[in-house]
């Protein structure tokens, strides 16, 4: 799995995408927050806290995880190197984690340059300082989560074709549907509107948010993950068979 992970980590660093992706992501948030004129940008808001940066997030990353995950298989499809990945010593789990634990590496590090927003922030608060830690910490938990599930989901519509445009495409729609679908389902079923709601990673996100961990949104992340790369694991054992 070591030697999976590792060669990720260098065909993403190896060319232009990783950093792109970094960029990207960066860039984004950036004009969003500091620049742009409307209710993301911070500077206007008149209240210390980040909220407006884990509010455009997971929408910014819905597009960049899958942009991430979509040659993962489909590219050693393409270029027949799926076969011979997968006549190594290697088992399907220890393949499909190498390929998942490097998308989640990546788009952490994209993450790490953003924890500048949390000293500014707090600077800019009056008192100096005021900023609620507790929350602003849970957000970024829920995030790291949440990279991990769209990782997931994103390596496993990866396996389904060698088309990476298909597999980013299918990747969108999932990432899309379990982050919010539920949610605006959930507008119109009435008296279940909780139970539908709870479905989605969009209240789980929030929940942690709140500053509070708890074990039902942990619980919940890492079985929409577990699932996601179950799958495709089941994927890759009917090809090698």
């Amino acid at each position: 799995m070591k030697a999976i992970l590792l060669r990720e980590i260098k065909s993403f660093f190896g060319s232009p995408v990783g950093y792109l992706v970094i960029a990207i992501f960066l860039l984004l948030n950036g004009l969003f927050l500091w620049v742009f004129d409307g209710e993301f940008n911070i500077a206007q808001s008149g209240f210390a806290d980040l909220t407006p940066f884990f509010t455009i997030a997971p929408w910014i990353l819905i597009f960049l995880v899958p942009a991430v995950t979509m040659k993962s298989f489909s590219e050693e499809k393409k270029q027949g190197t799926l076969e011979l990945l997968l006549t190594k010593p290697l088992s399907a789990w220890q393949i499909v984690n190498g390929k998942f634990l490097g998308s989640v590496l990546l788009i952490a590090i994209a993450i790490v340059p953003t924890l500048i927003y949390v000293y500014v922030v707090s600077r800019l608060g009056m008192p100096e300082g005021n900023i609620d830690m507790g929350s602003t910490m849970g957000s970024y938990f829920g995030l790291l989560f949440l990279i991990g599930a769209y990782s997931a989901i994103g390596i496993f519509t990866s396996s389904l074709s060698d088309n990476q445009i298909v597999a980013f495409i299918l990747s969108v729609f999932l990432c899309f549907l379990l982050y919010y679908g539920f949610e605006g389902l959930a507008g119109f079923v009435g008296n279940s509107r909780d139970l539908v709601s709870a479905l989605g990673m969009d209240s789980h996100f929030e929940s942690m948010g709140r500053g509070v961990i708890d074990t039902r949104d942990v619980v919940y992340f890492l079985t929409v993950t577990v699932l996601f790369l179950s799958f495709t694991v089941f994927k890759l054992k009917s090809l090698k068979s």
